[in-house]
């Protein structure tokens, strides 16, 4: 009777599956939903105040499920650094900590500083950032990509009503394609600002449907397995070449109107992170992307030739020394498969999997089974 037999190199295949589901993040759950501030209850701010995380849902409910956290980061190297009066250590602290994890040291030991192109030794130095840090819950395995758009409110006015009237869309055009790999934590991509609607700009940027193709600027960066967008503070300000936005004002909050306009440049000096994150909040439109779950299977085929199994091991097989399914000495020896078990090459059982129903097996009968484990 045989009770082990050893699977060959031809007897399992290894596959890889990737799975996406859509994320969408409407502006009404980020900031509108659930109260207004101070009593928004779906955004959550600490005491070392070097973060704001976001809810959708309450978050003292136990079905409340955090969806990402916002904050904001200053290197040294910025000519803003000197004039930082309010959390400038944090700050700085915060553009290190986001820096050195996603960009890196260089071979000097010094921290990476956040590049606009990706091209790590010139180019355009981003040193005045906002963070987006997603939850694991939303990206899984990873961020897909060429699938990531943020719009947003840029109107100089603070009002509800006006906050959305001129808007930019902020995507990872062409990332499906082109991608960069020199950073610690896996790929990222470019992320590029066009206008959506309301704005006739400067820099050939037209009002409309955002065209990527011709009318684009680099504004950030998407780290697509760590599931952090990074985006220019450059985004926010207005009257500089190349820039995109009017004024925006970023030290409101709960949407009311405010009587000192300010962009991201004066938030960054004189504002708290947790009310430069209010101001942003409030000018999200929407978020979507489309994460990846990697599945890898390996399918072990299980062969059975006639002469293999066809005798049960279960003691309840014989009664009084004679086989229960045979009614005479001359019929052939029955079994019935109920249970395939994965064992290891010193006879351990790894893995078990039930058949939905008994299979008959006897010496006229030859069997293939597929047996498949997903991690």
């Amino acid at each position: 009777m045989t009770i082990f037999k050893e699977l060959g190199s031809q007897d399992t295949v290894s596959t890889k599956t990737l799975l996406h589901e859509a994320i969408p993040l409407t502006g009404s759950i980020v900031s509108g939903t659930y109260g207004t501030h101070p009593n928004e209850g779906n955004v959550k701010n600490y005491s070392h105040g070097m973060f704001q995380s976001v809810y959708d849902y309450p978050y003292l409910s136990s079905s409340a499920n955090h969806i990402f956290d916002i904050t904001f980061g200053v290197s040294t190297s910025s000519e803003l650094y000197s004039a930082v009066t309010m959390q400038q250590a944090k700050k700085n602290n915060i553009y290190n900590q986001m820096a050195q994890v996603l960009m890196g040291y260089d071979k000097d030991g010094n921290i990476q500083r956040f590049d606009e192109d990706g091209n790590l030794t010139g180019g355009k130095k981003m040193d005045n950032c906002v963070f987006f840090t997603f939850s694991r819950l939303l990206v899984k395995d990873e961020i897909m990509k060429g699938t990531f758009e943020l719009e947003l409110g840029l109107s100089s006015s603070f009002t509800a009503s006006q906050l959305m009237d001129g808007r930019a869309v902020v995507r990872d055009h062409g990332a499906a394609t082109s991608y960069k790999v020199n950073s610690p934590v896996g790929e990222y991509g470019i992320l590029y600002v066009s206008n959506s609607s309301g704005y006739a700009r400067k820099n050939g940027i037209v009002s409309g449907n955002p065209d990527f193709t011709t009318n684009k600027k680099p504004c950030g960066l998407l780290f697509y397995q760590a599931g952090v967008a990074v985006l220019t503070s450059s985004l926010f300000m207005g009257g500089a070449p190349g820039l995109l936005s009017s004024s925006a004002d970023l030290t409101g909050r709960g949407g009311e109107l405010v009587t000192t306009r300010t962009n991201l440049t004066s938030s960054l000096k004189t504002v708290e992170i947790s009310a430069s994150a209010d101001g942003l909040r409030k000018r999200i439109k929407n978020i979507s992307f489309n994460n990846t779950i990697e599945l890898n299977s390996t399918i072990y085929f299980c062969r059975i030739n006639h002469n293999e199994f066809n005798y049960s091991g279960n003691p309840t097989y014989l009664s009084g020394s004679q086989i229960r399914v045979k009614n005479t000495t001359t019929d052939v020896p029955i079994s019935y498969i109920t249970t395939i078990g994965l064992y290891s090459s010193d006879n351990q059982l790894l893995a078990v999997g039930k058949l939905s129903e008994p299979i008959r097996k006897d010496n006229n009968i030859e069997l293939t089974f597929r047996a498949r484990l997903d991690y």
